[in-house]
């Protein structure tokens, strides 16, 4: 199909809990002199014009990274990916948003390496503009699966695999199952993030239920929800499936959930979580 853009939804809840994780990923395994690769499998355009006519026509950004980004009491979790937004804004005026390449790229040191990769036709000349003066980085119009059997494991045997697919097909909700089963067969050591919408919860517990039927150990849930859960047409929340997460990530996500429930969802209505799908 490859319909999907996610210029309409840059910068919105979800993307704030996404890159909030993936920045707190990548601050950890820079705490090791050790290179590693980045590997986006979904990545996108990059950047995103937040009063292009996308963003403009739905607005979610407004209850996103805006209510969040020039906040005096930031939490210190949330330094290194506002730090991000901030370096691609440097007027102080929220103009773009990041994707998770650009995060990456503003986080990643001079001798770690990106391997980005999408499909969409207008999305992918966007994404091998932005990156090519990066000698770090490498852009493939692919197959973001297929990455996961040919990109690993790195030379460096240090790696974060970042799995965001659009969900257009219910068919996703199994291939990123299968996906991460085929990264790990050839790269147990590596972190890997599922980004996953909640549309229908039945979903989300089945993809669960089939990761930890995997026998993958290790594997962490962070969630953060806007509405309760309901049948109806739209998503209430959004999560993130962790394998083999740094140490420190279980207790940075608790401390810094109940601050982005307290400001992206004043209504009250939100809800977080953070619990093992499969402990050690």
């Amino acid at each position: 199909m490859l319909s999907y853009r996610h210029s309409f939804h840059a910068g919105n809840h979800a993307d704030v809990l996404k890159h909030t994780v993936q920045s707190l990923i990548i601050s950890s395994l820079n705490e090791k002199d050790k290179p590693y690769l980045y590997l986006d499998t979904h990545a996108g355009a990059g950047r995103y014009l937040l009063s292009g006519e996308h963003a403009e026509r739905t607005g979610e950004y407004l209850e996103g990274i805006a209510r969040i980004w020039q906040q005096d009491d930031l939490p210190a979790e949330l330094e290194p990916y506002i730090k991000a937004v901030k370096d691609l804004n440097p007027n102080g005026k929220l103009r773009y948003y990041p994707g998770s390449p650009l995060i990456a790229r503003y986080l990643l040191r001079e001798y770690d390496k990106l391997q980005l990769t999408e499909l969409h036709s207008s999305d992918f000349p966007l994404l091998r503009g932005e990156f090519l003066k990066d000698s770090r980085a490498r852009t493939d119009r692919a197959d973001g699966y297929q990455q996961l059997k040919a990109k690993l494991p790195p030379l460096s045997r240090r790696g974060f695999v970042l799995i965001d697919p659009p969900y257009e097909l219910k068919s996703d909700y199994q291939a990123v199952v299968k996906g991460i089963e085929e990264g790990y067969k050839r790269f147990s050591t590596g972190v890997y993030a599922l980004w996953y919408p909640v549309v229908l919860r039945q979903q989300i517990k089945r993809m669960c239920k089939e990761l930890e039927a995997t026998g993958i150990r290790r594997i962490l849930q962070i969630e953060l929800g806007v509405r309760p859960d309901s049948d109806r047409f739209g998503m209430t929340a959004s999560g993130m499936i962790v394998v083999n997460p740094p140490w420190k990530l279980e207790q940075q996500m608790k401390n810094v959930l109940p601050w982005l429930e307290k400001v992206l969802v004043p209504s009250g209505t939100g809800h977080s979580k953070v619990e093992w799908i499969v402990p050690e």
